[in-house]
């Protein structure tokens, strides 16, 4: 069962963004400020939250692990 599909007692699971598994993620201004993990990654194998500066450019590249955001509104 996925981790979006699953219940725990009857309650829904929040959906978990897999980390560093794209590699390139869309984002929008509800999603600002941007941080790399993003909340909702799930954090065991990551690097240390770095905010990204999305809004200069309309994209920007986390320095760590080199996911590429790109602000979509």
């Amino acid at each position: 069962m996925s981790a979006s599909a699953a219940s725990v007692s009857g309650a829904s699971v929040a959906r978990i963004i897999p980390a560093n598994a794209e590699h390139r993620y869309s984002v929008t201004h509800a999603d600002l400020p941007l941080s790399c993990p993003m909340p909702g990654m799930s954090l065991w194998n990551l690097h240390p939250k770095v905010y990204l500066p999305v809004e200069a450019a309309g994209t920007a590249q986390c320095p760590y692990c080199g996911a590429v955001y790109t602000l979509t509104d």
